[in-house]
């Protein structure tokens, strides 16, 4: 009932089989050629992570994973095969409008920010986690200096 609903509210449909993730991993790695090297990284990395779905559906169907992602991508690096993506049945390539395997746009979308902002959020927790650890060490060697009344260092105890 929930999938004629939001085909309902919103008609439009990509493909499925991991080929959506495969075409937007390809863009984004095609997109870090042409960034600052410090951009580059990450584009790079949120490729290689929505590559994750064409291979967890490779693995579930036991074909051989490297070989057949390897020629995913040799699929989807043309440009013109963004329809092409995994047959969950036969663990093979296949074009998903030929067999017929769409997915709404609106929960793909939904499920990559989504995912986009676990990973934000993850990351702020790591910073303010990290950034405290580094404040404790700055604090550190100030209270080992000693205090200027304790013979520290301080021109104004000779006085």
């Amino acid at each position: 009932m929930n999938v004629l609903r939001t085909i309902y509210l919103d008609p439009r449909v990509v493909p499925g089989g991991g080929a959506t993730e495969m075409a937007i991993a390809h863009a984004l790695v095609a997109g870090s050629k042409t960034q600052e090297p410090e951009l580059a990284g990450p584009y790079r990395a949120a490729g290689a992570a929505l590559e994750v779905i064409p291979r967890t559906l490779l693995e579930n169907c036991g074909a051989d994973i490297i070989r057949v992602l390897t020629q995913l991508r040799a699929k989807h690096a043309s440009g013109t095969n963004v329809t092409w993506g995994i047959d969950g049945e036969k663990g093979k390539l296949a074009d998903m409008s030929e067999l017929g395997v769409w997915e709404p746009y609106a929960v793909k979308a939904q499920t990559i920010k989504t995912a986009v902002e676990t990973a934000a959020m993850l990351l702020r927790i790591d910073e303010i986690v990290s950034g405290t650890h580094k404040k404790d060490k700055k604090r550190a060697p100030m209270q080992q200096q000693g205090a200027p009344d304790e013979g520290g260092d301080d021109p104004r105890a000779d006085a």
